[in-house]
């Protein structure tokens, strides 16, 4: 029933957004929301991220056009991720609009505008099941690097 709403909610806010974009200025935006996501992805693979996934949503929601999901293995280390995000895209001029969560460790915000980076500790990844409610985005594929 929640995720009924949410899906009313986008459906919503998505008709009402002025349709004069064209479509090489959207395939411009999303192709570069698409390079962020990769670098994200790549950063947070440098760091030891697990389970790392990236979500086309733009056509689900206005929020972002994609999600960048990663778990670290403890609090701590959910917080050095979003560090290292937060620092390293820094250092390429590129500053998140907020970031939420910091500190706590189980669940740390990082949004990009085009891109939210959402990382998790294990038990808030499993309880959230973002992959889940995001089901119908598309995957964009990242190869993870192995241990």
């Amino acid at each position: 029933m929640e995720e009924k709403k949410i899906e009313q909610i986008n459906e919503e806010l998505i008709s009402s957004i002025p349709q004069d974009i064209d479509d090489k200025d959207e395939a411009e935006v999303l192709e570069k929301g698409k390079a962020l996501a990769l670098r994200i992805a790549e950063i947070l693979d440098d760091r030891k991220a697990k389970d790392i996934k990236i979500i086309n949503v733009n056509k689900k929601t206005v929020i972002a056009d994609y999600f960048v999901i990663a778990s670290g293995s403890s609090r701590t280390q959910v917080n050095a991720l979003a560090d290292e995000v937060e620092y390293k895209l820094g250092l390429e001029g590129i500053d998140p609009t907020r970031v939420e969560g910091r500190g706590d460790g189980s669940w740390v915000l990082l949004d990009f505008d085009s891109v939210l980076v959402h990382v998790f500790g294990r038990e808030s990844r499993d309880f959230y099941k973002l992959e889940k409610l995001w089901a119908e985005g598309t995957p964009v594929e990242y190869a993870q690097k192995e241990d």
